[in-house]
């Protein structure tokens, strides 16, 4: 496990593969750590660099007080990335990390040379949405919240099978002012300008059972980018990755195939 101390945030990361080798970094959802992804990792092509991270309040990254802006959640993610002499990376972001993916392609093209959305959009729920889940999160935890949590993120199939209880088990460990610290950063947050200004390859994915970013508003999103490419994972809610990474991992790695991001 690695560490970096960014002086407001100590961030938690993995960073596996050769060093020179071409990058995938992958940004989580609101809730979870960077073990959301450990589901599709085997499916990806051989020799690639591998960055994953827990963005603040999550995880085993510290949690500042509440609230978090979207800019600064990008600022983390390009200082990361700095660090790590990151350039020309596909930056695979779900929900919030999706957020994260478009302002920082918007930001720092030098950075990123494509994107994979994943149940995201560029303005996720409304102000009042978030100020009742940022004052639970705030005044109680996430306990409180799980079962609604649960329903928005999984099919109900899923649900009634053990595989749920830990991500349920996530969601309640996560330190409240975490939690309510990003929800503030997606309530104050518009990209449909920006996103739409983006002139880059991108894959953009939606479960059919999401609860959280429908597909409409995911298709939305994909057709503000010219060329993106839209895939809709049917029987997967709100982490795709977690319920079908039979069929998210393939889509991930046959993007990277279609635009020559491989080891020579």
């Amino acid at each position: 496990m690695d560490s970096l101390d960014l002086g407001d945030v100590v961030l938690h990361y993995a960073d596996t593969g050769p060093r020179e080798a071409p990058v995938v970094v992958f940004s989580n959802s609101l809730g979870t750590d960077f073990r959301l992804w450990d589901a599709i990792l085997p499916y990806l092509p051989q020799g690639l660099r591998v960055i994953r991270y827990d963005k603040r309040g999550h995880g085993l990254s510290t949690c500042p007080p509440s609230p978090y802006t979207m800019g600064g959640l990008i600022h983390d993610a390009e200082r990361l990335l700095d660090h790590l002499a990151v350039r020309d990376c596909v930056f695979v972001g779900l929900s919030i990390g999706g957020m994260i993916a478009q302002g920082l392609a918007a930001k720092r093209l030098d950075l990123i040379r494509a994107v994979v959305l994943s149940n995201t959009a560029p303005k996720i729920g409304t102000r009042e949405l978030w100020a009742e889940r940022i004052a639970i999160a705030e005044t109680e935890g996430t306990g409180p919240m799980a079962d609604a949590i649960m329903t928005r993120w999984f099919s109900k199939g899923f649900r009634e099978t053990p595989q749920v209880s830990p991500w349920r088990r996530m969601v309640e460990t996560t330190p409240g002012a975490g939690y309510a610290g990003c929800s503030a950063a997606i309530a104050g947050t518009d990209f449909y300008p920006t996103t739409a200004a983006l002139r880059l390859p991108a894959l953009v994915i939606a479960g059919s059972e999401d609860g959280s970013t429908p597909p409409d508003l995911v298709r939305e999103l994909a057709d503000l980018i010219p060329g993106a490419r839209y895939e809709l994972i049917r029987g997967a809610g709100h982490l795709p990755c977690v319920e079908k990474p039979e069929v998210f991992g393939p889509l991930l790695a046959g993007f990277l195939r279609d635009i020559g991001h491989l080891a020579p």
